[in-house]
Parts: structure tokens; C-alpha cells; sequence
């Protein structure tokens, strides 16, 4: 299934491009299932149909959907009491009722990525559009997979589930409650589900698409959003510059917003794929303004970035890691070694990753940033790597 997640500064639009793609997809006879992620009924109100918990059918092969968090949080939270009923018994603590549950932060993330997953599971559809977050919202959900699935590992370590057996006599021996089995089932439903929205997320027919206006904050938001993606291993497959003004106006306040968005335009043209939405002098709303609108089509979108490993070690006696990083300025760029992993930092975005398997036999010799790409050099450690015959 192909997905295309849009996001974009706050204010950009990225809600109206979004049924718009949706809606240009269903008229040439593609599958759609349009996702929200506002707890407001925005996609509604640009539709011109009200969305909600329940997937509902926008028009002939178009369906949208907004996931309810409350719901999802309710039904996790009620799981939980059941299986934890002894402890909480030992505790003498009342069990929460539905009716007074609210969720929590979070739970609208948790929300998304369980439809993502079961979007991608139901194949149902054969385009999903994800109306995502804003920017900085956006990548925190995408990254949010990994994160908690790396934090589930680190605390519940599958060599200690291996050891089932074995529990109730290192509990005595212990002297401390261990972890009961349904801790285990719980977190390994949860590892699944989790894994199942990273997969859509790093699918090869998976895109990111940004929406921006054409201004000075527009071309800031845009650098720093690519910056964020690349990190992530993702590259954007297209750039919209929305509510371009139409030319013919060159005189007044307007002549100046013109030549502003015309100067962003011609910038981002060099880096991005760029299409341009015209302002209709209102806010959009319904199918024949969102047709109006003339947003691109789905397209195949990029190739998926790579992050390939350079063999020097002949020339220089090392291995050199390629990670593309676009717009990163090199004093905002740190490096932590971590055992196996390496810690990535750039701006206000870092990422936790696995060494590829030849290089956990090396040690970090230096990194440098040039064009846009860091380039981090690993020496075989002589300890670790086979001897040359």
C-alpha cells in the first residue's frame, strides 16, 4: 500500500493539501483512506463531511478516518486492571471505571500509530494519506516507534523472559516480587504493534510530503523539517509552497507579498521538488475547492535514502559511514558512541541507531559534515577483526 504522510508548519495548510490529495487519488479511481490525527474535527470542516471514530465514506473510493485517543486509552487502561487485579487488591486500590478515564499525553500518538498499523494490515485501501501533526509534533510521532520499542528492550530483555521457569525461584531467592508473566504478554503485544508502525513508516512506498507557505518562517521550518526527516532516514518527495498569490499584482502591500513568495519559491526550487497551490481568497472547502486546488498526484515518490558503508580500507585503512544530512551545521553535530550503537545529534533532533555489523568491529576514528553529508571514519579494532592471510 502506498502512504503519503503530510506535515508541515503550523497554520501551513497541511490539513486542506491533504484531503485534496485524498480526493484527487479517489477521483482517478484509487482506493483512499484518508487518516486524521487533529482531536479537532478540522478534516471535517475542509471536506465538508464530519469525520470521527467510525470510518466514514467522503465519496466513491474515498473514506476518512480520526481515531478517537479517549477510546483506545480506555480500553488499554481497562486491560491493565485486569491483569494487574492481584496487585491491586494487595494495594487496596479501587478500580478506575471507564466513565472516569481521560487519557494521557501520549495517547494520541499511540492512537496514530495503531492506525497506521491496521491501515496497512486491513489492505483494504490502496493509498493512505496521513494528515500528520505539525512539524515538530510529526517527526516526534514517526520516531516514536523505535524509541519505545528500544525502551521496551532495555527493560523487559528477552533473556529474562527466557528464564520463565526460573522465575519464582529468584523471587524467593530475590527476596523481591519478580515480574509476572502478563508483564511479558503485555509487552510483547505492545513490541508488535509497535513494529508493525515502523514498518509503514520505513516502507519503500512510504513518503513524507511538506506543505509550507512561501515566506522567510516557511523556509526556515522547511530546512529544519528536512533536517528532522533525514535523520529519521526519510526524504521528502515533494514540497508544496501554498497560497501562492496570482501574478498581475504590482502595485500595493500585495506586490510585496508576491516577490517574497516568488524569491521562496525560486530557492526551494533548487533542493526540492516544488509545486505550487494558489490562494483562492478563501479557505477552501468541499471537493470542487479542493479540486481547484490542483495538488500534485501520488507519483512514485523518491528512492529511499540511503546510509552506505565506504570501503577505504585499503586506500586509508578505514570504513567510512555516509549518513545524508541536509541543512546540519556542523556546530550543532554530536557523536556518542554508544557499545553497539551510535548516538546522532543534529540541531534540536537525535536519533539512537545501530552500528551496521562491520563497523561494531571498529572504533571511531573522526567524522566531518561535507555537502550535506556526514561522513563518520571507523578503524578496524585489531582485537575484533579477522587477521589478513
Amino acid at each position: 500500500m502506498r502512504t503519503i504522510m503530510i506535515t508541515g508548519p503550523g497554520g501551513s495548510g497541511r490539513t486542506t493539501v491533504a484531503a485534496a490529495t485524498a480526493l484527487a487519488a479517489a477521483r482517478q479511481g484509487i482506493r483512499t483512506l484518508l487518516l486524521g490525527t487533529d482531536p479537532t474535527d478540522t478534516l471535517g470542516a475542509v471536506l465538508g463531511a464530519a469525520t470521527g471514530p467510525a470510518p466514514v465514506e467522503i465519496a466513491p473510493d474515498l473514506t476518512a478516518w480520526r481515531p478517537d485517543p479517549a477510546a483506545g486509552f480506555r480500553d488499554d487502561l481497562t486491560a491493565l486492571q485486569d491483569h494487574a487485579t492481584a496487585a491491586l487488591d494487595l494495594l487496596g486500590a479501587p478500580r478506575l471505571e471507564p466513565e472516569e478515564l481521560t487519557p494521557l499525553p501520549g495517547a494520541a500518538e499511540l492512537a496514530t500509530l495503531r492506525a497506521l498499523r491496521d491501515a496497512a494490515l486491513a489492505e483494504t485501501h490502496d493509498l493512505l494519506v496521513v494528515d500528520l501533526p505539525p512539524v515538530p509534533h510529526a517527526l516526534a510521532l514517526l520516531a516514536l516507534p523505535e524509541e519505545l520499542r528500544r525502551y521496551l528492550r532495555r527493560l523487559l530483555p528477552s533473556e529474562r523472559q527466557a528464564a520463565r521457569a526460573l522465575r519464582p525461584v529468584l523471587g524467593r531467592l530475590a527476596g523481591v516480587p519478580m515480574p509476572a508473566d502478563w508483564l511479558y504478554e503485555t509487552a510483547g503485544r505492545l513490541d508488535l504493534d509497535l513494529a508493525a508502525a515502523a514498518a509503514v513508516v520505513a516502507d519503500r512506498d512510504t513518503t513524507v510530503r511538506l506543505v509550507a507557505e512561501p515566506t522567510p518562517a516557511g523556509s526556515d521550518a522547511v530546512h529544519t523539517a528536512v533536517l528532522g526527516l533525514a535523520l529519521r532516514g526519510l526524504r521528502p518527495d515533494g514540497l508544496i509552497a501554498n497560497r501562492v498569490f496570482p501574478d498581475g499584482h504590482e502595485e500595493g502591500w500585495l506586490a510585496g507579498r508576491i516577490a517574497q513568495q516568488r524569491k521562496a519559491v525560486d530557492e526551494w526550487g533548487t533542493p526540492y521538488d516544488v509545486h505550487t497551490v494558489p490562494h483562492l481568497g478563501h479557505d477552501p472547502r468541499g471537493a470542487d475547492d479542493l479540486a481547484a486546488l490542483g495538488v500534485p498526484g501520488v507519483g512514485a515518490g523518491p528512492a529511499r535514502v540511503e546510509w552506505p558503508v565506504g570501503d577505504r580500507l585499503a586506500e586509508d585503512g578505514v570504513l567510512v559511514w555516509h549518513i545524508p544530512l541536509p541543512g546540519a551545521v556542523r556546530e550543532e553535530l554530536d557523536l556518542v558512541r554508544r557499545g553497539d550503537e551510535l548516538v546522532v545529534s543534529a540541531g534540536r533532533f537525535r536519533r539512537i541507531v545501530p552500528l551496521p555489523s562491520a563497523l561494531r568491529r571498529c572504533t571511531v576514528e573522526g567524522a566531518a559534515l561535507r555537502e550535506g553529508e556526514l561522513r563518520i571514519r571507523f578503524a578496524p579494532d585489531p582485537g575484533l577483526w579477522p587477521a589478513a592471510r
